[in-house]
Order: C-alpha cells, then sequence, then structure tokens
C-alpha cells in the first residue's frame, strides 16, 4: 500500500524516531537492571558534567542538522523511484551494500574521532561536549558539539550511503541498524542476550572504557568494529569486574600512560 511518503524522506526520518524509541526502551530497562549497570544511577547523576535537558536539546539540533543534510544528499544522488526497476534487490548484493557502508563509517570515524582527541583545540571546543557524559546514557550516544555532527556522523553516514551504493530504501534499514548500534553502544547496560554483545566486540563495556580518563586516548573505534583501534594500536584490552552494590566495572588489563 501505497502512503504517499517517499523512501528519501522515511531514510531521513524513521532513524531519528528509532533513536528515541529505542533510547527510551533503554531508559525504561534501566529502572530495573541495576544488577547490569556500567555505573549505577548514582554515578550517573553525579559524574556527568552536562544536565539530561542539556543532552536533549544537544541531540535534537544534531537531528535537525542531520535531517537537513540528508534531505540534500537524496536530493544531490537522485530519486529512487526513478531506478528501481533497474537495481539489483537480491539480498547478496543488499548484504555486500551493507558491509560496505559498516566499513566506511567504521574507517571515517575511527580517523576523524581521532584526530578529534589529539588536536587540542578541536578537542577542547568540540570533542570535549560528548565527555561530558563519563557515564553515557542511552538518549546521550549523539549528543555532541554540533560541528562533531556533520563532520563525524553526518558526512559519515552520506559517504556510506554514497560509496555503498545502496538505494535510499535500503538506507532506511542501514541508518536505523546504524543509529540502533550507536545508541546500544552508550546504554550503560550489559544485558544477558543482547546480541549486539555477541556479534560484536565493540559494544557498551568496550566504548564505557573510552569515555573514562584512563581510556580517553584508546578504544576510538565505533559504531561496529574494533578493528581499527588493533590496527593503529590504540586498543585497550580491559576486564569486567562485578561493583559492590550490583552491576559491573570495566577495568583496563594493565597500566597505561596518558601519552
Amino acid at each position: 500500500m501505497d502512503l504517499g511518503v517517499s523512501d528519501e524522506m522515511l531514510g531521513t526520518f524513521v532513524p531519528i524516531v528509532v533513536y528515541w524509541i529505542y533510547s527510551g526502551i533503554y531508559v525504561v530497562l534501566g529502572s530495573f537492571a541495576e544488577s547490569y549497570r556500567l555505573h549505577s544511577r548514582q554515578e550517573e547523576d553525579e559524574k556527568n558534567l552536562v544536565s539530561k535537558g542539556a543532552v536533549v536539546k544537544g541531540v535534537l539540533i544534531q537531528q535537525l542538522v542531520q535531517a537537513v543534510v540528508a534531505t540534500l544528499m537524496f536530493a544531490l544522488a537522485g530519486s529512487d523511484n526513478q531506478n528501481t526497476t533497474g537495481q539489483s534487490t537480491s539480498l547478496l548484493a543488499l548484504a555486500r551494500q551493507f558491509v560496505t557502508a559498516m566499513l566506511v563509517m567504521d574507517a571515517w570515524q575511527y580517523f576523524m574521532h581521532r584526530y578529534m582527541h589529539h588536536n587540542k583545540f578541536l578537542y577542547k571546543h568540540i570533542h570535549s561536549l560528548h565527555h561530558r557524559l563519563i557515564a553515557p546514557y542511552a538518549f546521550g550516544a549523539l549528543y555532541n558539539h554540533p560541528v562533531e555532527g556533520l563532520l563525524n556522523d553526518t558526512v559519515g553516514g552520506a559517504l556510506s550511503f554514497l560509496i555503498s551504493g545502496m538505494s535510499p530504501r535500503a538506507s532506511i534499514f542501514f541508518f536505523s541498524f546504524a543509529t540502533v548500534k550507536t545508541v546500544d553502544d552508550h546504554c550503560g547496560l550489559l544485558l544477558p542476550g543482547n546480541l549486539f554483545h555477541i556479534f560484536f566486540k565493540n559494544n557498551s563495556a568496550y566504548h564505557d572504557v573510552h569515555h573514562q580518563l584512563y581510556g580517553n586516548k584508546y578504544n576510538f573505534s565505533q559504531p561496529f568494529f574494533i578493528m581499527w583501534d588493533k590496527i593503529m594500536g590504540t586498543y585497550m584490552p580491559y576486564t569486567l569486574e562485578e561493583r559492590e552494590g550490583g552491576g559491573f566495572e570495566t577495568r583496563p588489563c594493565k597500566d597505561y600512560k596518558d601519552d
């Protein structure tokens, strides 16, 4: 049934809706899953340097920019409706496009993310906003400076779409998947049976290491794989220890100097 909504429109706004729905699920789960938290609710309130209201405002601003850029990107790429019959829709072709998009996004975000840490000006004035969340939570996943959101997330997503050659219809599913994965990485929970933790080593515990002071120059990889950290020597192995009072805590396997 044709609802009169284009694939381009859905590709722009469905991931935004998915972000808030999936984040909301984790907010509810976090209220009942203290024994699976990486940070207690008290730590979440005391350690973080930004209010949750400011986080919501920041995410909405980024999503507005994201929507504008996505609209322009789809317009430049051309309408999928004109080429639907000529495009391969085989599962193999879709899988190839998804894997390509994942690899492109990972490479772009790793090097951009790492550069924002090593450039003192960019870190102080731009990327440090995201690190105000020392104890990350789900709906803070996209809390960034608007410039970082544009360069890291939005441009990275556009490159993934264009290089992979996926259609706007396929992008609805890819960007929704990438959104869910990003939220999951920041959720602050280690729930049993979480498929992301089973299939991806880059998960909430892995990214939590990066948000801590000792891991600030390690574990840059996001959102899917950890290969760039392994290749570039920025991988920090860690252990999970049970925290007194319930939950878990990430600990580096050995001492690391902040060079």
